[in-house]
């Protein structure tokens, strides 16, 4: 763990713990503190929040309610409510970290330059390092004094996280007051600097060099981070219009509050890379506080909320991205995801059915589309819409695969084998020795009893590939219950049960496996605990058959009832 990721998780770990107050069993607060708790465990903040307003009702100066009722008032977008909790708590702790960063983001939001520069340098007052340097510059750039704010930025050189920081703000700083040459130098020196901030640190730097009229060099970085793995709607709408040779001015921030809102959102994102979602959410919801235009943060608070399970608050954040923004299309695709998420699939898939009529042309609208037709098992419209994504790839490269994937499974779903098959192979000429095709292709041609020999090298191919994933793994041991090898297939179907020990398909191909080399008994088992995992019903049926009479009866049964089939023309 570096010094940078260390103080970050001490600084916020204070914030979020839930401890009984000291009058929790006061006469009338037991309750809506205990409902408050429960909410809060939940990450319910909206009735958490107004718990809290219940409990504080009976207790109002109790530090650890005000506490948790302010983070809870941000987690559920209230920033101005969590302001007014922040003042009642420092009146009762001064020094209370989460109630003076709060206080400090609303200083910045009103442009009190001056009342955020003494709150975030006050004795006692322990903020994370990095945060605490980067609010001090952009505080006392505000205040006028903009060499005092050039050399904050220059001391924090503790490590290299954030000296990179710190230089990049420190560009920042001097290209908001027109000194473009100044900040390139810094950022052609020190090229963590723009890095460390991924996306930002681009388009900043691109657009500082088209201001020194290097349009150009500006195009060349963007293709170098398009290259690099970068590639989004901001970095290619830039592009774009840097192409067309439209003027495009240096936007990146307008102002102080800018600077401070980008030092906030940094420490949002590198918080949201460590898994720790609870505090993100609070860093990205001032984020927004202090520059509502922010759509990054914006985007970061929808994310956040999502992989906390508040799909309804997700989906809320996500409408407050702009249609004019470049990443207004990924905002209406993670709003559609939310929504089904919050089991509103019809809802999703109606909203992203306007987001490609609104967006014909738009590959990542059709492929969102397609994804949800297929979760929801609608097969057959999935594959056209990823035909209608496929349509928008003049040339199909390597990472294009997935598309053929997807679409070859929604063909062999909708019972269109032919061109799943077709699918299947060239996602395969575009991904040699893929493993998820060349299961499910193998796999495929297995319960077809196709190429047996074939299916079986590419499932070989597979499993050397991803010798962990139990669903490969099955499918080797299946393919060689097919071509009768039953002694070879014992081995890989006990690992699979191993690897997935509650899947009730792989338990009962170990069954059959079992069966066929005399391991009877251990075959009923594994049958009998496939029926504990519940599977679907025609699979229950006929497992429940096998136990009755066994594995022989049924193949013959099954054998008779194919010959009838074919002798009636069916």
């Amino acid at each position: 763990m570096t010094r940078f990721t260390s103080g970050l998780r001490s600084a916020g770990l204070a914030l979020f713990l839930l401890a009984a107050p000291a009058t929790a069993h006061a006469q009338g607060l037991a309750g809506p503190y205990l409902s408050a708790m429960q909410a809060d465990i939940r990450n319910d903040y909206a009735n958490a929040a107004d718990y809290y307003v219940r409990a504080l009702a009976r207790d109002p100066k109790n530090p650890m309610l005000l506490q948790n009722g302010l983070v809870t008032f941000i987690g559920r977008g209230d920033v101005d409510g969590a302001v007014a909790l922040a003042r009642r708590l420092r009146e009762v702790e001064p020094e209370n970290p989460i109630a003076t960063l709060v206080m400090v983001a609303d200083a910045f939001a009103s442009e009190e330059y001056e009342t955020a520069l003494a709150d975030v340098t006050r004795e006692g007052i322990e903020l994370n390092t990095l945060l605490a340097g980067l609010l001090k510059g952009w505080a006392e750039a505000g205040s006028g004094a903009f060499s005092d704010a050039a050399a904050t930025f220059e001391t924090l050189r503790q490590n290299d996280a954030l000296a990179a920081f710190g230089q990049f703000n420190k560009a920042l700083l001097l290209a908001s007051a027109g000194d473009f040459e100044g900040a390139e130098d810094i950022l052609a020196r020190t090229p963590e600097a723009a890095a460390v901030v991924g996306r930002v640190g681009l388009v900043a730097r691109a657009q500082i060099l088209n201001q020194l009229d290097r349009t150009a060099d500006a195009i060349a970085l963007l293709d170098e981070g398009l290259a690099n793995g970068l590639e989004d709607a901001v970095i290619l709408d830039l592009r774009d219009r840097l192409m067309s040779g439209e003027d495009i001015a240096f936007d990146v921030l307008d102002d102080p509050r800018d600077g401070a809102a980008q030092a906030v959102l940094s420490i949002a994102a590198a918080l949201g890379r460590e898994n720790a979602e609870r505090f993100a959410l609070v860093y990205a919801r001032l984020a927004s506080h202090l520059n509502p235009e922010l759509v990054e943060a914006q985007l970061l608070q929808a994310e956040l909320l999502g992989l906390q399970g508040q799909f309804e608050l997700a989906s809320q954040a996500y409408l407050d991205v702009p249609r004019d923004s470049p990443l207004y299309l990924a905002a209406e695709i993670g709003r559609a995801d939310a929504l089904a998420a919050d089991g509103q699939a019809d809802a999703a898939i109606e909203a992203l059915n306007r987001l490609t009529a609104d967006f014909p042309d738009s590959f990542m609208a059709h492929t969102a589309l397609a994804d949800a037709l297929r979760g929801e098992e609608r097969f057959a419209e999935a594959a056209e819409s990823y035909s209608d994504a496929i349509a928008q790839v003049e040339n199909p490269t390597r990472g294009h695969w997935f598309l053929f994937y997807s679409r070859g499974i929604s063909y062999e779903r909708s019972d269109q084998w032919e061109l799943a098959e077709a699918d299947f192979r060239r996602a395969l000429e575009l991904f040699p020795d893929q493993p998820l095709v060349l299961n499910y292709l193998g796999y495929s041609l297995v319960e077809l009893r196709r190429n047996l020999d074939e299916a079986q090298t590419m499932i070989e191919k597979a499993v050397a590939a991803r010798p962990t994933d139990g669903y490969i793994t099955d499918s080797l041991g299946w393919v060689l219950y097919r071509l009768g090898k039953y002694e070879e297939a014992v081995a890989p179907m006990e690992r699979a049960v191993q690897l997935l020990p509650d899947d009730s398909v792989i338990n009962d191909h170990l069954g059959d496996v079992l069966w066929m080399v005399d391991r009877k008994r251990e075959a009923r088992f594994q049958w009998r605990r496939a029926l504990s995992f519940e599977p679907e019903e025609e699979e229950a049926e006929r497992i429940r058959r096998k136990l009755e009479v066994g594995l022989d009866q049924v193949l013959e049964e099954e054998a008779g009832e194919s010959t009838d089939t074919a002798a009636n023309g069916g």
